[in-house]
């Protein structure tokens, strides 16, 4: 099979889409990563090239070793991923130490997998051992109103998590392990990698300050749907404070999201609910 034929190929193309149609991605920024299945490498092996050269991921992600992943490439535009798929995507196999990478298909006219690589890594590595292997899917936007918030709200996990949670019901029941914040960092290196991964130990969601966001799904519906669902929110918080100064009138009572999550059977951790 050709490998621009495959399914997972076709969501992933259709996930980078959706993000350039939501405006999370201007110019060439963002980046996605899907961990392949064994059974879907198969159905591309045969297009899938081992005369790469061996590269240094910068970090080691022991854990993913031998794995293959879909990525998209540093300096392409979303917007193109769906108009050439084997010039902005590449599919890089790690070694059996977990430190290197080669390319094995795709970036036909040149070029490197997303500069953000050590991040999706180390934040695969730890998603799944965390999710028992469920996890597949690392998602790095630039959604708008999130970024807005992390100017005017404390860089606080309890902080973001409790507002964010306050603006529509379902937000407790899709993200209910809450959000991470990290304070703002050099993107691109191992240092902004080491801390977006200690917070996804405890999250799926993670806000880089004055960035973007980082999320982790089990596939391209969930975890596209997390990133929607927490911007919208904060869409809806950004348009709160720009009524009110900040001030509500009524809101979501402690008590109320317990109720919530008895219901529909998720636990929220009492931090959130102080």
């Amino acid at each position: 099979m050709k490998v621009t034929e495959a399914k997972f190929v076709q969501g992933f193309i259709r996930m980078a889409n959706d993000g350039w149609e939501q405006g999370w991605h201007e110019r060439n920024g963002g980046n996605l990563s899907y961990r392949i299945k064994k059974e879907e490498v198969e159905e591309v092996r045969d297009e899938l090239s081992t005369e790469g050269e061996w590269k240094a991921i910068g970090t080691s992600v022991p854990k993913l070793a031998g794995e293959y992943f879909l990525v998209t490439g540093s300096g392409k535009y979303f917007r193109n991923v769906i108009l050439d798929p084997e010039d902005t995507l590449a599919i890089v196999e790690i070694d059996e130490a977990g430190e290197n990478y080669r390319i094995c298909w795709g970036l036909v006219n040149g070029g490197r997998p997303t500069s953000e690589l050590p991040s999706h890594l180390m934040n695969h590595e730890v998603k799944m051992i965390a999710s028992g292997g469920t996890h597949r899917v690392i998602y790095h936007a630039h959604p708008a109103n999130v970024i807005a918030l992390t100017f005017v709200l404390p860089l606080k996990d309890e902080t973001f998590t409790r507002e964010l949670w306050e603006m529509a019901t379902e937000c407790p029941v899709v993200f209910p392990d809450g959000i991470g914040v990290v304070p703002w960092m050099v993107p691109g290196g191992r240092d902004i990698a080491v801390a977006t991964s200690e917070l996804m130990k405890q999250y799926d969601v993670a806000i880089w300050a004055h960035h973007g966001m980082f999320c982790s799904g089990e596939d391209f519906d969930l975890t596209f749907g997390l990133m929607h669902t927490v911007e919208k929110s904060a869409e809806i918080l950004v348009k709160v404070y720009s009524m009110t100064g900040g001030t509500k009138r009524q809101t979501i009572q402690p008590d109320e999201f317990r109720h919530l999550a008895k219901d529909f059977k998720v636990t929220l951790p009492e931090k959130f609910l102080a």
